[in-house]
């Protein structure tokens, strides 16, 4: 059976720690990263938000959201 992409989502977020958007178009060509991680959230994973600042090639500052698991430990403590 194929890894659906919220499936590969969630396995890089497992190992790497967090994704990005750019982490996802480059990984798995996903466009909506957002999309993916409501999927994953609405199948209860308690995916969280960081955004972030940065510098684009312009010049421009942009912000962008990294997603993340809780650790263990932080998850036992919110529930």
């Amino acid at each position: 059976m194929r890894e659906s992409q919220a499936q590969m989502i969630l396995r890089y977020i497992t190992e790497t720690g967090s994704i990005t958007p750019v982490d996802a178009m480059r990984e798995f060509a996903c466009m909506r990263l957002s999309g993916r991680i409501l999927d994953l959230r609405k199948l209860g994973y308690p995916i969280r938000t960081t955004m972030e600042d940065s510098v684009n090639r312009f010049g421009r500052r942009v912000s962008f959201a990294r997603y993340s698991l809780p650790s263990t430990g932080q998850m036992e403590m919110e529930l």
